[in-house]
């Protein structure tokens, strides 16, 4: 039988993945399992939802200094220089006219925003609720104040819709117009059209002279969908939204139980 194919790039999601809990803990294992396909030749690329000001220091804690792909493909961080290398802007004339737009048809909804840059802030105008896990972020007296600097997405919620009921309204509504992503309990967000965890990977693993052939993905929710299309094989969690196990080549153990190391420890013996 012939030995199973490794990658040399690894991707993986943060929240519901790579991280053990919402207290931002990577498993020894799950170390252990990295650092053999390290020296097998493979590098780790971080692909997360979060921005990179709610990344850096997880990042520091975690001792990596690789390449991050943050907020949903917009942003590449360099963890060890501590910069970001690639960022893209949401225009706030668009992303208003967008949120106008759900709420002419759904009803009242709540928004937050994540600012450009690493030094961005979350901002939330009343009745938002900061989804798991709890990030630090700013409470403004009114919407309009949400447009004050530049954006990179906008995180809605609806008072009587689950994620992806309205991920699924919100697409109908202005998916011509905007990006719209169910990224995990708690809100549904909103970016500029093209935007993805893919492109955003595609990017960061170019920097590393690798491409799709060359990487295995890992993740647990809708917005990964791009990524494992992206990717040679994806990988979902045990715990993975049934969107993302329904495109997957694999489906592995949940984040607690170290899934990803379940696989790492396979490919690189």
């Amino acid at each position: 039988m012939p030995a199973p194919p490794t990658y040399s790039l690894i991707a993986t999601d943060l929240d519901g993945t790579l991280l053990r809990d919402r207290e931002g803990v990577v498993s020894a294992r799950t170390r252990s399992a990295l650092g053999r396909a390290s020296r097998a030749g493979a590098r780790h690329i971080v692909v997360t939802g979060r921005p990179a000001p709610q990344v850096r220091h997880l990042l520091i804690e975690l001792e990596y200094q690789g390449l991050a792909v943050c907020a949903q493909g917009a942003q590449v961080y360099d963890a060890e220089a501590e910069r970001l290398l690639h960022s893209v802007a949401f225009d706030r004339a668009l992303a208003e006219t967008a949120l106008g737009k759900i709420e002419a048809e759904l009803g009242q909804t709540f928004a937050g925003v994540n600012q450009d840059g690493c030094e961005g802030l979350m901002l939330m105008e009343p009745g938002f609720v900061t989804p798991p896990p709890a990030l630090p972020s700013v409470r403004v007296g009114v919407r309009d104040e949400l447009w004050a600097e530049p954006i990179t997405k906008v995180l809605v919620i609806h008072p009587r819709m689950t994620e992806d009921e309205l991920a699924h309204a919100a697409r109908t509504i202005v998916g011509d117009l905007v990006a719209v992503v169910m990224a995990g309990p708690g809100a549904v967000e909103l970016q500029p059209l093209g935007m993805s965890k893919a492109a955003g990977l595609a990017l960061a693993a170019g920097r590393l002279g690798a491409s799709g052939a060359d990487t295995i993905a890992f993740g647990d929710m809708p917005n990964d969908v791009p990524m494992f299309q992206w990717a040679a094989r994806g990988v979902a969690m045990a715990n993975a939204h049934s969107e993302l196990k329904a495109v997957a080549d694999e489906v592995t153990l949940s984040n607690a139980d170290d899934g990803v190391a379940v696989v790492l420890e396979r490919l690189y013996a």
